[in-house]
């Protein structure tokens, strides 16, 4: 029986999840899946190989996926994480500390994905793990043979349908931004998770997350962070050296520490010029513009503002405090 109660708003799916590391660190990979509890159906499965990795990175990364693919199957049902790591159980639950950085960040990724009352974790035998213990060998197989792991050939087959569920996110399709203009970078937005029975786009390729090496943290999470959180990032975890931002599926990492060398940001060397986001109608870009200079943002390119990425191309590129260039884009007229 598991360990704590379940949430009672909506219906019921397990999530079970496995990771491991040859080496540890050494070749790594997860395996999670969704199952009916009612049924023992398995609705979704999903493994893949982490390259180098430690084990804990892999049993959060594969608790991560399970997570997303419930949300994707309905997200309003309630979820209960069955996992073989006492660690990561102890550690969601609130009851063990997160010291290390990195488990730190996959926390709080983890905690973004659903809300915190829509969630319980439960630790169970390895013996009754199998299934996603499977999955996450199959995945570090792939890993070692430089190869994909392929869900249709895995040996844990999905054996019932997700029901689709009436509150599920319609696919939606993102605005355009006009035509890109030279220096524009073109962004491709996150949408909404397809509904159940509908093959999501891949994943490969897409953006997952974007970590900025900052060299004052106070001075970014009063500039960067306050400017994502005003696009409608939240703050999904906060550790002494660093914060996080959860977007529609991106998410945004500001951290600083000893490893971050004391020379500032300069955007025009080569490397990173800018970020570019989707910042709603002109009205809602020039009140954030004027919101972002009365807290030390500059305006850059004011004598071509708001055209300076073309005539068609409505925006506001301001350099932060810290020397990090955003680009805020309006929606087309």
């Amino acid at each position: 029986m598991p360990q704590q109660s379940t949430p009672s708003a909506g219906r019921l799916l397990y999530v079970e999840a496995d990771g491991g590391s040859r080496g540890n660190p050494g070749v790594a990979g997860y395996g999670a899946l969704v199952r009916d509890p009612d049924t023992g159906a398995v609705l979704d499965i999903d493994a893949q190989p982490l390259g180098r990795a430690s084990n804990n990175v892999a049993e959060y990364s594969g608790m991560i996926a399970g997570l997303r693919m419930a949300r994707q199957i309905d997200p309003d049902a309630a979820v209960h994480v069955r996992l073989d790591s006492k660690l990561v159980v102890e550690q969601m639950s609130g009851r063990w500390k997160i010291k290390h950085a990195d488990m730190q960040k996959l926390a709080a990724e983890a905690r973004a994905i659903l809300p915190a009352g829509q969630v319980t974790y439960e630790w169970i035998p390895r013996a009754k793990n199998k299934d996603a213990d499977l999955l996450s060998n199959e995945a570090m197989d792939a890993g070692a043979s430089g190869t994909a792991w392929v869900k249709e050939t895995s040996g844990i087959k999905v054996t019932g349908a997700a029901p689709t569920s009436a509150s599920a996110p319609a696919p939606t399709t993102a605005p355009d931004a006009g035509p890109i203009a030279p220096g524009a970078r073109e962004t491709e937005p996150a949408g909404a998770a397809a509904p159940a029975g509908v093959v999501p786009p891949r994943r490969r390729g897409r953006l997952h997350h974007v970590e900025i090496w900052v060299g004052d943290l106070e001075v970014a999470r009063s500039s960067l962070g306050w400017l994502f959180q005003e696009l409608g990032y939240d703050v999904s975890g906060e550790w002494s050296e660093g914060t996080s931002y959860q977007g529609a599926g991106e998410y945004l990492v500001l951290e600083s520490g000893p490893h971050v060398r004391a020379s500032g940001h300069d955007r025009l060397s080569p490397g990173l010029n800018h970020m570019a986001f989707h910042a709603g109608s002109r009205a809602e870009v020039d009140a954030l513009t004027e919101a972002a200079r009365s807290r030390g943002f500059a305006l850059l390119f004011a004598d071509r503002h708001p055209f300076a990425g073309g005539r068609n191309h409505y925006a506001a590129y301001l350099e932060a405090p810290n020397g990090f260039e955003v680009e805020l884009v309006a929606e087309p007229a």
